[in-house]
């Protein structure tokens, strides 16, 4: 039996096990353990570890020096102290809205963490149908509660730029350079472009220059601007939720950037949940429903934001600067701006690039499929080329609905 202590190897199931018994104070002595490896995504590992007798369980989460998805992406295993270590702070300044960390393991590159298991993944759920009326106002509350707390308006300058260096996060920040604001938007090989959309993205994606530029902007600004702490990597896979309760979960991508980026990215990834609403449903009013209640959460989740964000300025804002008229205006649209351009991003390199969403994909019929997702193209083209229109819940209404 290995002691865990001398260098990294990525675990089996059986090896989870010996490393809860051995390195691990959370069980009692006498717990039947047993594991499943339960990981979905495209870099880690994730382990659960529950006792059979007592029924307590926990998740080790391992991260590995290669992304499942894919060999070609080499990623530093330091992501799991960067998510261990974001967890405790949004557990501060978020208090409920994530998962409790128990422990990080710089060795076998592991985080040791509360078990969701009562909790369903929003995407899956959406994909059943389900609804979530406190959403909006759950993620609101987390959304101001992190972005506004890491920044310049209320830390002190050093202590703030001391965050800015423990959470440089130069391999995962390149995925998302890459895969995100870059490759979607010219024919790169490693893009995947569904048959039926590939005419529309040759023609109104590859072949717009005025759209390359505005991406080649955004880049830039999500490479420079160190606004706020982000999650990094917020869609509705990242979420669990109960009907009365949310976490947010997976923040390795975390760093300082554009605060717009964590609200863009849950913005589109309900737009998403909407896609496959309109063209899965079958029954028409329960088609209106599921998509009307998507679109309410959209404006109420900026319209919220907006809100709470306003509120805890003038609570919590210490730079002095900030308190000049007009100040609190501009801040919060540049921020609603960003938001737009992150939400089209998204949209656009989800459809284009790799890294799917079922919410797309498990859309059977080849040209429904193409439809949906040449209306996620025509939506992220739009909110690109004129985020600056964008100020409230209502324009967001207003473009999605128009397309």
């Amino acid at each position: 039996m290995t002691t865990f202590t001398e260098k990294y190897f990525t675990m089996t199931e059986a090896e989870a096990v010996d490393y809860t018994k051995t390195r691990l104070s959370i069980f009692p002595a006498d717990a039947e353990l047993t594991c499943e490896e339960i990981g979905d995504g495209n870099l880690n590992y994730v382990f659960r570890i529950r006792d059979q007798k007592g029924g307590q369980s926990i998740i080790i989460k391992q991260a590995g020096p290669v992304a499942r998805i894919s060999d070609e992406f080499k990623v530093s295993p330091d992501r799991n102290r960067i998510e261990s270590d974001i967890l405790r702070l949004q557990g501060k300044l978020a208090e409920g809205f994530v998962p409790k960390v128990y422990h990080y393991d710089p060795i076998m590159n592991c985080c040791v963490m509360e078990d969701l298991s009562d909790f369903d993944i929003l995407r899956t759920a959406f994909l059943k149908k389900r609804t979530f009326p406190k959403f909006a106002d759950h993620i609101s509350t987390f959304l101001v509660n992190t972005l506004l707390a890491t920044s310049d308006l209320v830390l002190n300058h050093k202590e703030k730029k001391e965050l800015v260096k423990s959470f440089i996060n130069p391999e995962l920040c390149e995925i998302t350079e890459d895969l995100v604001y870059t490759e979607p938007f010219y024919p790169c090989p490693r893009n995947e472009v569904f048959d039926g959309t590939r005419a529309f993205v040759e023609e109104e994606i590859w072949n717009d220059k005025a759209l390359a530029l505005e991406t080649a902007k955004l880049k830039f600004d999500f490479m420079t601007n160190a606004q706020s702490l982000l999650h990094g990597d917020l869609h509705t896979g990242s979420i669990f939720v109960t009907e009365t309760e949310t976490k947010v979960i997976d923040p390795e991508f975390a760093f300082y950037g554009p605060a717009g980026y964590d609200i863009g990215n849950v913005i589109a990834n309900l737009l998403f949940a909407y896609v496959n609403g309109r063209h899965t449903l079958i029954d028409e009013a329960e088609r209106e429903q599921f998509c009307g209640y998507i679109l309410e959460t959209i404006e109420q989740t900026i319209d919220l934001f907006k809100e709470k964000f306003i509120s805890a300025y003038k609570r919590e804002v210490t730079e002095q600067v900030a308190s000049y008229e007009g100040f609190l205006d501009y801040y919060l649209q540049r921020i609603i701006e960003d938001t737009a351009a992150v939400c089209g991003l998204e949209l656009c390199r989800r459809v284009i690039g790799l890294a799917k969403v079922k919410d797309v994909t498990e859309i059977k019929e080849p040209g429904s499929r193409a439809e949906a997702e040449i209306f996620c193209l025509k939506v992220g083209k739009t909110l690109i080329l004129n985020r600056q229109q964008y100020s409230n819940g209502q324009d967001f209404i207003k473009t999605i609905v128009e397309s």
